[in-house]
């Protein structure tokens, strides 16, 4: 399966810029039958526009050249192809310039004549390198999120149905829509797919829809051509393209505006996408993986989502479970947060007293597990500097030993508050359990952030603490 998907991957397209005819037609026919993707140019000036129409791997370079010379193009390359790599040709007695364009940051140079093995090593070390940089890169983004080390913590049947699912789905090439509540978890399960899938060793890709604004969205996913828009100032693959044989994962694809849904509804049915500003369609091979906090179907039913999207992302469905239908998984995850953080910062885990996990029980955890990771952390965090041997400061001051949305519920039908009564405390309540983080907040209501300022603007105006 790996030869398959190493077959559909996105063909490494190399630009060929040389006045020479004849040497020309023999670079396109020989690196052409390697399976590149070919384009030449006679001039320097042909050459700077083609890279204004295109995104290119490689740029096969020669020095001399009519008019602008290869130094001069060479100077102008990472302004148009950021990511491309530059093998220079040299004739005999320009070895010194070519050494010089090294310094400039080509990746190689070939005196010519050269064998055609020589020219494919070269070519295939220059790809190596540029593949590479994008691994390294990937890396580096990936550092800055979800650690390296994939784990689904917990026994409870309700995530063990999860990891079922995960174990099935993986092999396939099937669409995955996760849903579940916001902090539950559901980008660990579209990195646990990837992980367990045939692609493993391919990019895993995430995306936050409602994190970018949707003018920017399609650019971001599908790539653009230089003046497409104001401060398209060059070529760019989109996320795609990047994700070649990869995973793609769309988080948040409910925000997806109408206009760009029927975008994405194409590449899910001819694997395919357009550069914004772009003319050609470009065939790509990606696993898309999709989340959502929203009842999609709701969605489809108001007319605010494309019902022929919804069951091309719905292929296979996982809803990942809310912390509060599997609390016996909360004594396994508090163990495991313990360990990962009492590492990170360097100290002996801190006990963990029954009370406070007596608490932690009862407690509603509105942010599930994300929540219930960040209270551990900042006990932790305490513990480190100068606390006693054990996990000891308080929950939220709302965690009774009892279910606090039941409580809230009661409260609410005992003073017979009106639905937006119940809307302002909840607000209120959530906002102190994060010690008035509105940007956690808002993550754990499933709003975005400008939705709830404004409502926190409303109830100032209005004076309003509590529907009491």
């Amino acid at each position: 399966m790996h030869d398959e998907i190493d077959a559909l991957e996105t063909t490494a397209k190399i630009l060929v810029i040389e006045d020479d005819e004849v040497l020309r037609r023999l670079l396109i026919d020989v690196l052409g039958d390697q399976g590149y993707e070919m384009e030449a140019t006679a001039s320097g000036e042909e050459g700077l526009r083609a890279m204004e129409q295109d995104v290119f791997d490689i740029v096969l370079l020669d020095i001399n050249l009519p008019g602008m010379n290869g130094m001069e193009v060479l100077r102008l390359v990472p302004a148009r192809q950021p990511e491309a790599q530059v093998v220079m040709m040299t004739a005999f007695g320009t070895v010194d310039t070519a050494v010089e364009a090294m310094k400039q940051g080509a990746f190689d140079y070939i005196n010519k004549p050269f064998s055609t093995d020589e020219l494919v090593l070269t070519i295939r070390r220059a790809l190596e390198e540029h593949d590479l940089r994008r691994e390294l890169a990937r890396l580096k983004q990936r550092a800055r999120g979800v650690g390296s080390e994939i784990q689904i913590v917990g026994k409870s049947p309700a995530i063990q149905r999860v990891v079922d699912l995960i174990a099935r789905v993986a092999p396939s090439r099937a669409t995955v829509l996760v849903t579940g509540d916001t902090g539950t978890g559901k980008e660990l399960v579209a990195r646990a797919i990837h992980a367990a899938s045939n692609r493993a060793n391919k990019a895993f890709m995430p995306i936050n829809c409602a994190a970018i604004p949707d003018n920017l969205l399609e650019s971001e996913l599908f790539g653009h051509m230089k003046g497409a828009f104001t401060g398209a100032i060059q070529n760019k693959k989109g996320l795609f393209e990047e994700a070649s044989g990869g995973t793609v994962f769309l988080d948040e694809i409910s925000t997806m505006s109408m206009a760009l849904q029927p975008k994405l509804l194409r590449v899910l049915q001819e694997n395919v996408i357009m550069r914004v500003g772009g003319r050609q369609p470009i065939p790509i091979n990606i696993r898309l993986i999709a989340a959502t906090n929203v009842d999609l179907k709701k969605r489809v039913a108001s007319g605010q989502y494309r019902e022929d999207l919804y069951y091309r992302l719905n292929v296979f469905p996982i809803e990942v479970p809310s912390l509060r239908d599997r609390k016996e998984d909360i004594p396994l995850l508090s163990n495991y947060f313990l360990q990962k953080y009492s590492e990170l910062y360097e100290i002996e885990p801190p006990k963990l007293p029954a009370r406070t996990l007596d608490r932690m029980m009862a407690y509603y955890w509105p942010g599930n597990v994300r929540e219930l990771e960040n209270f551990i952390e900042r006990g932790v965090v305490l513990h480190a500097s100068g606390g006693s041997a054990t996990l000891g400061f308080e929950l939220p001051s709302d965690a009774e030993e009892r279910d606090e949305g039941a409580g809230i519920l009661d409260e609410a039908q005992r003073k017979r508050w009106t639905f937006e009564d119940l809307e302002r405390e909840y607000i209120f309540r959530v906002l102190e359990s994060v010690r008035w983080k509105k940007t956690e907040a808002a993550e754990i209501l499933g709003i975005d952030r400008r939705t709830l300022y404004r409502k926190l603007k409303r109830y100032e105006s209005e004076g309003a603490r509590s529907p009491e």
